[in-house]
């Protein structure tokens, strides 16, 4: 923890500001792109684009944490996130509200690169799985607080209040990188010459083995945060319940966040890494059972449970299998990998709904998928991996 302590405010702090923004925000998106006239694949598709700009900054992201470091880039990422999110809050129509989403993601990818930079070169490997499930718990912590925030803010104003307190929060994320003292994050050491894709030949194996796998889990964790507004749309939930319901679900995402990396650092990335994909994606296929507001509590509270265990495994992966000569242009493709899935799970579910005429069989498809990508996983994840030099 003493390795830790110093990193509380300059990096757990804003980390936990960015996930409020980001997750006050997925609930009530699909309920703003109705009111402007979309239906529900098109709402679905507007939440998906978060992702997408996530995605499509990835690979550049690696590039700009080259050059300006990581605070730098974080301080970026966080006005980025700012401006999308204004967009939103001024803008009345789809095309303003899909370019305010997709600008936040591309502040979020930046934000979120540079940072797992910081802890794959500065973290020591014997306390790394503890470290990023508690920047994983700053995650689950915005999960919690953002919605709940966000169901307060909708009952006292309105639904477009929650964009100004996004755009507040991001605000405060950056002001908060710059007012924190210079050498607290230090800049990775410049990387060997070859560039971001000879990297990733050099380290094809395990970008397609654990990388892949872990792109599924990214997948059915972003149709769960995509799915359950949308599937609460479905059965008639209000969006101030549905905030509040998501809400009270992130506890149990929260409260098991520093259990994953105990987990991790004694018996191994394993157990983090399968359990929680196969359970996502069984109760991905059970989300037809959810049919009021009772159903849909029990069943997002579960999705909690189940991914709570898994709290800051794709981080530990990556931390774990990047090279010491060239983690940034490592990271950069395996995020790109991982956020592949993420990218494509909201325009894939909402094909799949308006092929199959049911969101229930869409999420089921979803459920198959992470099944099968657990038992990817079980194959390749070694029960310990060994740091790697």
């Amino acid at each position: 923890m003493s390795l830790i302590r110093p990193l509380l405010v300059p990096v757990f702090l804003p980390s936990l500001l960015m996930s409020i923004a980001e997750y006050s925000l997925l609930p009530i998106i699909p309920a703003s792109a109705l009111q402007l006239g979309a239906d529900i694949p098109t709402a679905g598709l507007i939440a998906g684009l978060l992702m997408v700009g996530v995605l499509i900054a990835d690979l550049p992201a690696g590039r700009l944490v080259d050059r300006i470091g990581e605070r730098r880039s974080m301080i970026a990422g966080s006005a980025l996130g700012t401006f999308g999110v204004a967009l939103v809050a001024i803008g009345h129509s789809l095309l303003l509200m899909a370019l305010g989403v997709f600008s936040l993601g591309v502040g979020i990818a930046i934000f979120a690169l540079a940072r797992h930079a910081f802890f794959a070169e500065h973290i020591p490997v014997e306390f790394r799985a503890r470290s990023l499930s508690l920047l994983g718990g700053t995650f689950r912590g915005g999960a919690f607080v953002g919605p709940i925030i966000g169901s307060l803010f909708i009952a006292q104003w309105s639904v477009a209040s929650v964009y100004w307190l996004a755009g507040i929060t991001c605000v405060i994320a950056a002001a908060t990188l710059l007012a924190s003292p210079r050498d607290v994050i230090k800049p990775t050491p410049a990387s060997q010459p070859g560039g971001i894709w000879a990297v990733a030949k050099r380290e094809a194996k395990p970008l397609l083995t654990l990388g892949v796998g872990a792109a599924v889990l990214g997948a059915i964790r972003t149709t769960r945060q995509v799915g359950l507004p949308l599937w609460a749309l479905v059965i008639g939930l209000s969006p101030e319940d549905t905030s509040l319901f998501i809400g009270i679900a992130g506890i149990l995402d929260f409260a098991l966040f520093y259990t994953s990396g105990q987990i991790m650092d004694r018996w191994g990335r394993f157990w983090a890494a399968v359990p929680p994909t196969i359970g996502l994606g069984v109760l991905h296929i059970f989300v037809f059972a959810a049919h009021d507001g009772t159903g849909f509590l029990l069943l997002a509270g579960a999705m909690a449970l189940a991914n709570g265990f898994g709290s800051g495994i794709i981080l530990t992966m990556g931390a774990d299998l990047a090279p010491s000569d060239a983690r940034n242009e490592f990271l950069a493709s395996y995020r790109l990998i991982t956020d592949i899935g993420v990218a494509a799970a909201p325009p894939l579910l909402s094909a799949l709904t308006v092929w199959t005429g049911a969101l229930s069989v869409a999420m089921a498809s979803f459920g198959v998928l992470g099944i099968a990508g657990g038992l990817l996983m079980w194959r390749y994840i070694p029960r310990f991996i060994p740091k790697r030099n």
